[in-house]
């Protein structure tokens, strides 16, 4: 059927003057609201306003104005002899496209100092009302939910004698309900946290938009998209500006956000490497080139096409280090202008910055299994007191040896062993089965630089095997949660081999 009527009420108006004028002169009779109709007045294109269609003015400060049967009707009858009879006998008209944007309530929640009440007055009531309906009726209603639509519609009706093929019809109803859902979705999650809603609520609904489709996913034979929350807290790699190099992969998304949120734990100029998600060198320095380079002498082959990521501008010396080797990413606040040059020397080097990087406060953490959704608490570090069980005084400087490494430890996957030395990482044992295989694994990674280390685990010492390898080795303070049934036989063998042990009451496994 071809196009006779539409209903057009839109915020952004690009791309409205050039499609409603088409629509025009096509004969099509436009409906349209507020500043729309404003629009569309002074370019010449001729519309009904809708409190004229429906013969009722607006009311309640703009509230109601398209809640009006005389809309509904048109846009939800099936184009069939019964319902078509019905619109005769009530004099209403069958309205054929519906061109509506929702108030714009991401872009006013996302300004600083928003109240409650300019955010509900922003949660649009009308237009999903009109565009659920026009997406019910799809068979017979075409809808438009954004500017960035209209030239295949466009393209569609001018292909099809000004109607609407089904195939188009289709794929614009379920693009309609995607949005419609994405929309309530974000103001039921925003209104959760500023209303004082339950923490995990019995209908949970999660907003995401695409970002872009990536090359593929983990490996080759996967496809891939990355999506974003529209309203985000805190900094990430989500708020990445590139300058240089292809467009981040799968794994570059998932190993930068690993590096970023380690990087998250320090206030000292910091650098983190990253390589499988999981940290290969972390060290802090007064100056970031120094932090950089005894990150990398932590584990130097496993840099080799990492994830770097600095808190501090990159400046001159440091991106001398970094274009020494191959790497994938280099995220940093910002970057020195010889320092970028540098950089961008290495052709296919992402660089990436990441301003005002802060940890998230109160969020969520979710995991994907199949069938369901796993959410729990953001893992954050520190709370307790730490208890000193074998009463043994930790040496100078150990003590902030013992705080850095547990920082790092708890972002490394389990079961995790993190040998530490002036704020840097030695060697870190990953990813193990067992608590004795993570220890043998760090010390042999450290190759004899164990001597005088401190070792933090993320968890409890089953058993006394760890200590008794950590003492062969020359550590000299431990900090692990506690909590094992053995922590007696643990807390004797520390305090026999002469090793400080703290307690630091909480786990982070990270699986």
């Amino acid at each position: 059927m071809k196009i006779k009527s539409a209903i057009i009420s839109v915020s952004d108006k690009k791309g409205l003057i050039e499609f409603a004028s088409e629509l025009a002169k096509n004969g099509v009779k436009i409906i349209s609201s507020g500043g729309t109709h404003l629009a569309l007045e002074k370019a010449g294109i001729s519309a009904t306003k809708v409190e004229d269609f429906t013969g009722f003015p607006e009311m309640l400060d703009g509230r109601v104005k398209t809640l009006h049967p005389k809309i509904h009707a048109g846009i939800l009858s099936k184009r069939n002899k019964e319902h078509l009879a019905q619109l005769e006998k009530h004099k209403l008209e069958t309205i054929d496209l519906v061109v509506v944007n929702l108030y714009p309530f991401v872009e006013t929640v996302r300004k600083k100092g928003v109240s409650l009440e300019d955010a509900i007055e922003n949660i649009d009531i009308g237009g999903p009302t009109m565009i659920r309906a026009a997406a019910k009726n799809h068979e017979s209603v075409g809808v438009i939910v954004e500017p960035g639509q209209y030239e295949k519609v466009l393209s569609d009706l001018r292909a099809n004698g000004f109607a609407l093929s089904e195939k188009m019809k289709k794929e614009l109803a379920i693009e309609a309900f995607e949005h419609t859902a994405f929309y309530d979705a974000t103001i039921s999650r925003w209104l959760n946290t500023h209303m004082g809603g339950k923490k995990f609520p019995e209908k949970l609904s999660l907003g995401f938009e695409l970002k872009g489709t990536l090359r593929y996913g983990e490996n080759p034979h996967q496809k891939a998209a990355v999506y974003e929350k529209p309203i985000r807290g805190c900094t990430g790699i989500m708020d990445a500006e590139q300058f240089n190099g292809k467009e981040l992969s799968f794994n570059n998304y998932n190993d930068s956000n690993a590096a970023i949120e380690l990087l998250k734990e320090f206030n000292e100029p910091a650098c983190v490497i990253v390589k499988h998600v999981n940290p290969c060198g972390v060290a802090v320095s007064e100056k970031i080139s120094d932090a950089f380079a005894m990150a990398l002498e932590c584990d130097r082959e496993s840099a080799f096409g990492g994830i770097i990521a600095l808190n501090r501008e990159c400046d001159l010396a440091t991106a001398k280090q970094i274009t020494s080797f191959f790497n994938e990413v280099v995220i940093a606040p910002g970057y020195a202008t010889e320092a970028l040059k540098e950089l961008k020397s290495k052709q296919n080097l992402r660089i990436l910055a990441v301003e005002n990087i802060c940890k998230n406060k109160d969020s969520l953490d979710f995991r994907l299994v199949k069938g369901g959704l796993l959410a729990q608490d953001e893992d954050t570090i520190g709370g307790k007191k730490w208890e000193n069980k074998t009463g043994i005084d930790a040496q100078k400087g150990t003590a902030k040896d013992l705080e850095f490494a547990w920082k790092v430890a708890a972002h490394v996957k389990s079961n995790a062993i993190v040998l530490a030395k002036n704020n840097a990482t030695i060697a870190i044992g990953v990813g193990q089965t067992s608590r004795v295989k993570a220890t043998q694994q760090a010390i042999a990674h450290a190759q004899g630089k164990a001597k005088g280390c401190v070792l933090a685990s993320d968890a409890y010492f089953p058993f006394k095997d760890s200590i008794e390898l950590a003492a062969s080795a020359g550590i000299s303070a431990i900090v692990e949660p506690g909590g094992s049934i053995k922590d007696a036989e643990v807390i004797e063998e520390a305090k026999k081999k002469g090793i400080a042990l703290f307690f630091t009451g909480e786990r982070h496994f990270r699986h």
